[in-house]
């Protein structure tokens, strides 16, 4: 073989190899609240950190392979959208009128494309309704029976609403009913702390500090990052409220110069303080380190009386899982190591 031959193939190979780069990574959370080891049983808690590496093994597997950072977080949101224990999909809470309205946005950091769904009640993986909406409309944001519509015309899954039903959400939205108070799903109704109250904390599955929004933060091996988050809403709300899930820039957003974002929390908070943008801000025009913005962001969430979580993923495969003071977050990550690692408390590393 001609040594001009041997040189070209080498050079071919050295740019596969930038192309594939080996630093990859994915990163979960199942919402954040007020999160006790007091109310969790181990039973429970084993529960929730098998959920997360399900979930976390579905990204994996899509990054190892070479996959999309917007294919992984669809996957990984897609198995905690199935399973009841989160507030997404299948686990989704009910409104006031007893209906289950499901939200789900999604960001691609490479080409700032953005796709979001919000007040579905028939589309059995919202976030792949999102992933329509930006791949298939010239639209960013769809609600409502046109969201519906659309994700039926694009071959999505639809099921009955019934298939959203779960008892122990019905039993929620009684509980609220009887205080009269629209509960945040991840957090505790603030001055209602009655005697049912307290009892509902001994079973992790009736009350209402434990489940909250879905997300994921993904690094590919093309080093491109995307973000996504999807959610079931807060039990008892009205008049068609939407939170941060769906909204870009609040409780999600992506970007390639920096950083890729999801949220969960009280969510006019989020939306107010525009809180996914502005970790991305804070670190391309004031300089800030990834860690800095975060903190200086949920700062200001706490100042105007927000509480929640987020989780973030830089270009270089730095990531955060983060919470406002007081807050625990069921969160994970796993890298090129293959090596699941998953929390839930605050004072839990991961």
């Amino acid at each position: 073989m001609k040594r001009t031959t041997i040189l070209i193939i080498a050079l071919f190979v050295a740019s596969m190899a930038l192309a594939q780069n080996t630093n990859f990574r994915l990163v979960i959370h199942g919402g954040a609240g007020t999160i006790s080891r007091s109310n969790v049983t181990p039973e429970i808690e084993k529960a929730y950190h098998d959920r997360l590496e399900e979930a976390l093994k579905a990204g994996y597997d899509v990054l190892a392979a070479g996959g999309s950072s917007i294919d992984a977080v669809i996957k990984a949101i897609k198995v905690m959208e199935d399973e009841p224990m989160f507030n997404a999909g299948r686990g989704g809470v009910f409104t006031n009128d007893g209906r289950i309205e499901l939200d789900a946005s999604i960001m691609d950091g490479k080409t700032l494309m953005a796709g979001a769904v919000a007040g579905v009640t028939n589309v059995k993986n919202p976030i792949t309704a999102a992933h329509a909406v930006m791949t298939k409309s010239r639209h960013v944001m769809l609600s409502g029976v046109g969201a519906e519509t659309f994700s039926a015309a694009q071959g999505l899954e639809i099921v009955d609403p019934s298939y959203f039903r779960t008892e122990h959400r019905w039993q929620q939205l009684l509980r609220a009913r009887e205080r009269d108070v629209i509960q945040l799903d991840h957090d505790g109704p603030t001055g209602m702390l009655d005697d049912r109250f307290m009892e509902d904390l001994k079973d992790p599955f009736m009350h209402d500090v434990k489940f909250g929004t879905v997300g994921a933060v993904a690094l590919d091996k093309h080093g491109n990052i995307a973000a996504g988050t999807s959610t079931g809403g807060m039990t008892n709300k009205r008049y068609g409220r939407i939170g941060d899930a769906p909204i870009i820039g609040a409780g999600t957003y992506a970007n390639n110069e920096t950083v890729a974002v999801s949220a969960t929390g009280t969510g006019e908070m989020f939306i107010r303080t525009a809180a996914a943008y502005q970790i991305f801000a804070r670190m391309k025009f004031n300089n800030e380190t990834m860690i800095n913005a975060v903190q200086n962001t949920l700062h200001e969430i706490a100042e105007i009386g927000g509480s929640g979580g987020v989780i973030t993923i830089d270009k270089n495969g730095n990531y955060t899982g983060m919470m406002t003071p007081r807050s625990g977050m069921y969160r994970g990550t796993v890298g090129p190591d293959g090596k699941f690692h998953t929390a839930i408390f605050a004072d839990e590393t991961f």
